[in-house]
């Protein structure tokens, strides 16, 4: 295996147990990031729990307040201006401490993302060509752009969504909603990050472009079965309504079409480089 170590110098040799070696240390620095970050968490648990993660909960929630004014706007149902009716629990014995530092360290992971993407980017930096990092120099900054983007739109979207409709459900009056510190959570948890992922999406499509796997009339060609996909994790972030669901879809869809004028572009740079080596070479 061979690294690029610099503008006009030969590759040097790399084992792959020196691979691995180099690896570990980024996944070391990049962890040790991840749990300082989270320290600072830990300690700011008033702000973290009380404004943050329960702010879903409650009634004033910029999100409820802005769909309330429309249902008042519209003369349709006014559910959001209630907010969520319920009240959270912990059932164990340790479900508020184990809650208080798994929420750090998600914390740390979230707002500690960019070094991440800094550490994974220092290892596969040295084994692209000059003019492949110059091209990707933005990377680290768009990268971080789309995955805060992705953590707001699910915050403030589909957090909010979910724990509103699935919060005011009920099967009968009888049954009242007590629910488990962990499970709400794991709604917000899961929330925020699988739509800062998915909004990675741009990101993935250009380096697949990059290696060939994809190229723009696949991504066209596709189109529908791609669609069909995004509905299906829709669904599975979202509560079973359809409104939520076309809220949650727009902005994926939206990012699909991005990816295939990002694939474009990559294309398009790909053949003028392939010319330009051809006649500097005739």
């Amino acid at each position: 295996m061979t690294k690029q170590i610099g503008t006009g110098k030969e590759p040097e040799e790399m084992s792959f147990l020196d691979h691995l070696e180099e690896l570990r240390w980024h996944l070391i620095r990049a962890t040790l990031a991840v749990v300082i970050i989270g320290m600072g968490a830990f300690l700011a648990k008033h702000f973290i729990f009380d404004v943050i993660l329960l702010g879903p909960k409650k009634a004033d929630f910029p999100t409820y307040q802005f769909f309330c004014n429309i249902a008042r706007t519209l003369g349709l149902d006014e559910s959001f201006c209630e907010g969520p009716q319920f009240r959270i629990q912990s059932r164990q014995m340790a479900g508020q401490f184990s809650a208080h530092i798994w929420t750090s360290i998600w914390a740390g992971f979230i707002v500690g993302f960019p070094y991440v993407l800094y550490e994974v980017w220092r290892f596969i930096s040295p084994g692209l060509y000059e003019n492949e990092r110059k091209n990707s120099r933005g990377f680290i900054l768009i990268a971080s752009f789309l995955f805060f983007l992705g953590v707001l739109f699910g915050y403030y979207i589909v957090a909010p969504l979910s724990i509103n409709f699935l919060a005011n459900y009920q099967v009968s009056e009888e049954v009242f909603n007590d629910i488990d510190l962990a499970s709400y959570i794991s709604t917000v948890r899961s929330s925020v990050i699988a739509c800062g992922l998915i909004f990675e999406l741009p990101i993935l499509m250009y380096f697949l472009t990059k290696i060939g796997l994809v190229t723009p009339e696949f991504l066209r060609k596709y189109r529908k079965i791609a669609i069909v996909i995004v509905l299906i994790i829709s669904a599975v972030i979202t509560p079973p309504d359809v409104t939520s669901q076309i809220i949650v879809t727009i902005p994926v869809v939206i990012l699909y079409e991005l990816s295939i004028h990002i694939s474009k572009v990559v294309i398009k740079r790909e053949e003028r480089k392939l010319k330009k080596n051809k006649t500097s070479n005739g």
